[in-house]
């Protein structure tokens, strides 16, 4: 298969595996495991995970000037990323999260203007402004439309998580011509092991297994394996041959999903103020990301 195209592949599974997290995940938070407890079962297990493939596959020595930009690495992609994300997704509704992820281009393009000093165009301010007006409508009335636990705390901490994993996306970027993906997300999750510990120990002890239905459990080892391990590995994989916004554009399919597998699955209804919202975001991310679409894909 050409390379570019498994690249491509591998960042849509990614996004399907995201899409369907939302409400999965919201099916086990916080009645069977509060938000913090499940990211240390998440960033552990996969750690282990990482560190056993890494080792059989791909064995690499890691330069102690890289040492430190893996660590920030795992700070905005692991740590801060997931923490803010399933303590939001806890408090709102898997559409809200769906819809306020799409930002993450957004982000993505602002930091990479700032890191590889690129001018935004008008074009892209004006996308930048129509998203965050979407996302910020969301945030501050978003709870009035959701049918769950619609909440601008939530919605907040999801906006957050957005920025985080673009900061990740960018800074990942120059290891990634250096080191094997399995390599760093090894490193990058053994770190975020010792960086989520301190805030969701107490709640992993507090966990009662013995309440877990067979339900609860396939949906646990589904956003342990599935969307820590897999997605990950997939979206690493796939910053190999494309750029941080291509990888990031792939997060429009998010909204889509996540609305999907809610109503499938029960857990949400879309309401107004969604498509309202949404549009906003989707405009945005269309204006500020189609070029560099354009420009990645005419590449040799």
């Amino acid at each position: 298969m050409n390379r570019n195209l498994a690249a491509h592949l591998a960042v849509l599974i990614a996004n399907i595996i995201y899409g369907a997290n939302y409400s999965i995940a919201k099916s086990v938070m916080p009645e069977f495991i509060r938000p913090f407890g499940f990211i240390v079962i998440r960033v552990v297990v996969s750690a282990f995970l990482f560190s056993i493939v890494a080792f059989l596959f791909r064995r690499e020595r890691i330069e102690k000037r890289d040492l430190f930009r893996l660590f920030l690495c795992a700070v905005f992609g692991v740590a801060v990323n997931q923490l803010l994300f399933f303590k939001g997704l806890s408090l709102t509704s898997p559409i809200n999260s769906g819809l306020i992820m799409v930002t993450n281009p957004l982000f993505v393009l602002l930091l990479s203007s700032w890191y590889l000093r690129e001018r935004i165009t008008l074009r892209k301010a004006i996308g930048v402004l129509a998203g965050l007006t979407g996302a910020t409508l969301l945030i501050q009335f978003g709870h009035l439309a959701a049918s769950g636990s619609g909440n601008p705390l939530g919605d907040l901490c999801i906006l957050i998580n957005s920025c985080s994993y673009a900061v990740y996306l960018v800074m990942v970027i120059p290891l990634m011509r250096k080191y094997h993906p399995l390599t760093i997300m090894a490193v990058v999750f053994a770190f975020g092991s010792l960086l989520v510990l301190p805030f969701g120990w107490s709640e992993f002890q507090a966990i009662n297994w013995n309440t877990f239905t067979s339900e609860i459990w396939w949906s646990t080892v589904f956003v342990v394996i599935g969307t820590t391990f897999f997605a990950y590995l997939f979206n690493t994989l796939a910053l190999q041959e494309l750029s941080p916004g291509i990888v990031s554009v792939y997060i429009y399919l998010q909204p889509l999903l996540a609305v999907g597998f809610s109503i499938l699955l029960g857990k949400d209804t879309p309401h107004l103020l969604h498509l309202i919202c949404g549009i906003l975001i989707l405009a945005g991310v269309r204006l500020t990301t189609a070029q560099a679409a354009v420009n990645q894909s005419q590449k040799p």
